[in-house]
C-alpha cells in the first residue's frame, strides 16, 4: 500500500491506494501472445461397444468429447487468450453428425463474442471433401489442402503468423513440410500447425511423417501438432508439442486429457497442460486378503470411494489376493453384477469395466488345488497309477498299502519333487 495526502481546501485528507506492481506491468508488456493448442477432438466418435451400459452412463460417454471441448472454450474465455489452434480431427469421420456441427458453431460463437479467433486444420479423420460444407462464424479460419499462412494480431499488438494445411483425403502420406515458408528474416511470432506422425513414434497409422530436423529448418517459434493421442513434447527449442486428444475413449488412452495453454514472446514460449476430460480411463491395482464375495465387494467399493472425487471414470482394476483360496466362478459373477449395479445412478460414477483377480501366491499354489474333491476321491485314478509298481514282486514287498495313504499329501509330495528337479536344472544352466 502507498499512503498519500490530499488537500481539497478543507484540510489534508490521508488515504491509501494499492501499490503499483511494476513487475506485473512489465510481465504483461512482455507477454506477446497467449493461445490454446488442442487436437483430435473426434466429436462424433461412435460408442456402440458401450451400449451395454446403463442409460445414464452411456449418455455421459456419448457426450464426453463435447463436454471436454466446452471446458476448453471455458478455459479460453477465462484466460482471455488471443486464439485457439485445433490441429486436426475435429470429427471422427467425414460423415460428421449434425449434432457435432451445431455444437461447434455454438462454441465458436461464444469465442467470437470475446474476439477470440480459431484456426483449424483438417486431419485424416475429417479430410476436406465435398461433405465438408459447414459455414463457421467469421472468427474461424480453416486451412486449405495447400500450405498457407494466416496473420493474426494479438491483444498486445504483436503480429503472429500461423502456417498449416488440411488433408484433402484420408490417406494423405504426402510430405508437405518443404512447402512451409521459412521465418528467416521475418519479424513476429511464427507457429506451424501440422497433423502428422513423428518419424520415431511407434504408431501404425503414419500420416505425413516428419523428422525434427524438418521442422527445425522452418525456424518457427512453436509447432502445434496433432494425430498422436498421447501428450508429448518433442522439443523445447523450438517448442514442438503433441497435446494428445481431448477425451479418452478406451483403455489405450489412459489418464488426463485436455489442451495446452501457450504463452510468452518471441524469445520464449511456455506451455502448461490443462485437463478438460469429462471421463477418465484409468488402470489401478489394489491388494487384499479377502476371498469371500462380501469381502471383495467391500474392498472394491472402498477403492471406488477413494477415487470418486477425481470425477467420472472407467477402470481396469487388478485385485491382488494374498491367498491360495480361489473365489468360486458363480461368486465372481455376482460380485461383478453388484459393483456394476451400484454405479448405475451415481453422478460421479466409477465403472469397473475390467476386473482382474490375481492370486499373489498363484506361482506357489499347490497343484492339488487344481484337482476337484471328486477327482481326489476317485480310487480308480490311483489304482491305474500304482498297479504296475505294486504288481512288481521285487518292489511290492517293500511298499505299504497305498489305499491308506493321504492322497492330498501324495500330490503335494509329487509337486515338491518336480520343483526340486526344476530348480536343479535351472542351477545347472
Amino acid at each position: 500500500q502507498v499512503t498519500i495526502s490530499v488537500d481539497d481546501g478543507s484540510g489534508p485528507v490521508v488515504g491509501e491506494i494499492p501499490a503499483i506492481n511494476f513487475a506485473d506491468i512489465l510481465r504483461r508488456i512482455k507477454l506477446m501472445v497467449k493461445f490454446i493448442h488442442c487436437a483430435d477432438l473426434h466429436l462424433d466418435s461412435p460408442f456402440k461397444s458401450k451400449s451395454y451400459l446403463s442409460p445414464n452412463i452411456f449418455e455421459d460417454v456419448q457426450k464426453s468429447a463435447y463436454e471436454s471441448f466446452k471446458n476448453i472454450v471455458d478455459l479460453a474465455l477465462k484466460q482471455e487468450v488471443d486464439f485457439i489452434i485445433i490441429a486436426g480431427d475435429l470429427f471422427d469421420s467425414e460423415n460428421r453428425t449434425l449434432r457435432a456441427e451445431v455444437f461447434l458453431n455454438e462454441q465458436f460463437e461464444r469465442l467470437r463474442k470475446e474476439q477470440i479467433f480459431v484456426y483449424i486444420c483438417h486431419g485424416n479423420h475429417d479430410p476436406l471433401t465435398s461433405k465438408i460444407t459447414s459455414q463457421w462464424p467469421n472468427n474461424v479460419s480453416v486451412f486449405s489442402n495447400q500450405v498457407e499462412t494466416y496473420q493474426a494480431i494479438t491483444k498486445s499488438g504483436e503480429t503472429i503468423y500461423i502456417h498449416g494445411f488440411s488433408y484433402q483425403n484420408d490417406a494423405s502420406y504426402e510430405n508437405k513440410i518443404d512447402a512451409y515458408p521459412s521465418s528467416q528474416g521475418q519479424k513476429g511470432i511464427h507457429i506451424g500447425v501440422l497433423h502428422g506422425t513423428y518419424s520415431k513414434s511407434s504408431v501404425k497409422d503414419r500420416y505425413t511423417e516428419f523428422r525434427l530436423e524438418d521442422l527445425n529448418q522452418r525456424l518457427y517459434h512453436y509447432w502445434a501438432l496433432g494425430h498422436i493421442h498421447q501428450r508429448e513434447q518433442l522439443s523445447d527449442m523450438p517448442v514442438i508439442n503433441y497435446p494428445g486428444n481431448i477425451q479418452g475413449r478406451h483403455f489405450n488412452e489412459l489418464g488426463e486429457k485436455g489442451c495446452l495453454l501457450v504463452e510468452g514472446d518471441h524469445l520464449k514460449l511456455t506451455t502448461q497442460f490443462y485437463p478438460t476430460q469429462f471421463i477418465k480411463f484409468e488402470e489401478a491395482t489394489i491388494e487384499t486378503d479377502h476371498t469371500s464375495k462380501q469381502g471383495l465387494y467391500d474392498v472394491i467399493q472402498s477403492f471406488k470411494d477413494k477415487v470418486r472425487t477425481e470425477g467420472k471414470s472407467f477402470y481396469r482394476l487388478n485385485v491382488r489376493i494374498n491367498s491360495e483360496d480361489i473365489i468360486a466362478p458363480q461368486d465372481l459373477i455376482q460380485l461383478k453384477e453388484m459393483i456394476t449395479e451400484f454405479e448405475e445412478n451415481e453422478n460421479q460414477f466409477v465403472f469397473i469395466e475390467d476386473l482382474n483377480l490375481q492370486y499373489v501366491q498363484n506361482d506357489e499354489m499347490p497343484i492339488v488345488k487344481e484337482f476337484s474333491p471328486e477327482l481326489l476321491d476317485d480310487a480308480s485314478l490311483f489304482d491305474s497309477a500304482m498297479t504296475d509298481l505294486y504288481l512288481n514282486p521285487r518292489a511290492s514287498k517293500f511298499l505299504d498299502d497305498y489305499n491308506e495313504f493321504d492322497k492330498v499329501e501324495l500330490v503335494n509330495h509329487a509337486e515338491r519333487l518336480l520343483k526340486d528337479e526344476m530348480r536343479g536344472e535351472q542351477n545347472d544352466n
